[in-house]
């Protein structure tokens, strides 16, 4: 696939999914949202799976440079956690749609592309529970079990997409500091 037409071809792609799913989702149907024939289509890709793993692959990519950023900056455990969650919701703000295929339409994936993307899921959420775990041991923040922390704050953080977009109103950088506020500080007034 070849620039402003590959472009246009996976955001259309992502759409569809996203409104439909990936299984629900032909070469027809998404050859008749870019006006063209399905034919046409082959012209610039290969296959409804490799659209799925460009978007899907390219998501999960930004998140893990994002992931490799933060883990290795000497900030506080705090500056930590805000910054994956500034990820988050950025990446929510900016590419809600690729995000349901991340969270929805990964196990469509074939090899070896299914591979590279469970090792990076894996190594992110490595390097979230390193950061956990950091804090703990620096008494940044409470001591409670790591597991519970990490599937709290990250099924928050991975549905994101599904709530954002059916809002609207609320900024990205409200959305941030509100989330933040929540999920590291929580609800309670003291």
């Amino acid at each position: 696939m070849k620039g402003e037409r590959k472009e246009e071809i996976l955001a259309t792609a992502s759409m569809l999914f996203s409104e439909r799913g990936y299984n629900a989702v032909s070469m027809r149907d998404l050859a008749e949202a870019l006006g063209i024939k399905a034919a046409s289509l082959y012209n610039h890709i290969d296959s409804k799976k490799e659209l799925l793993s460009t978007i899907v692959l390219s998501v999960a990519e930004e998140f893990t440079e994002g992931m490799n950023e933060i883990i290795s900056s000497k900030t506080r455990t705090e500056e930590k956690l805000k910054a994956v969650i500034d990820l988050h919701v950025k990446i929510t703000v900016e590419k809600s749609t690729d995000l349901y295929s991340l969270n929805n339409d990964w196990m469509h994936l074939k090899e070896p592309e299914l591979s590279y993307f469970l090792d990076m899921r894996s190594c992110y959420e490595d390097n979230f529970r390193k950061i956990l775990k950091q804090g703990v041991k620096l008494k940044e923040i409470e001591k409670l079990n790591i597991e519970v922390m990490l599937f709290s704050i990250l099924s928050s953080l991975r549905r994101l997409n599904q709530w954002y977009s059916k809002k609207k109103g609320i900024s990205e950088s409200e959305l941030s500091k509100q989330m933040k506020h929540v999920l590291l500080k929580g609800i309670i007034q003291n």
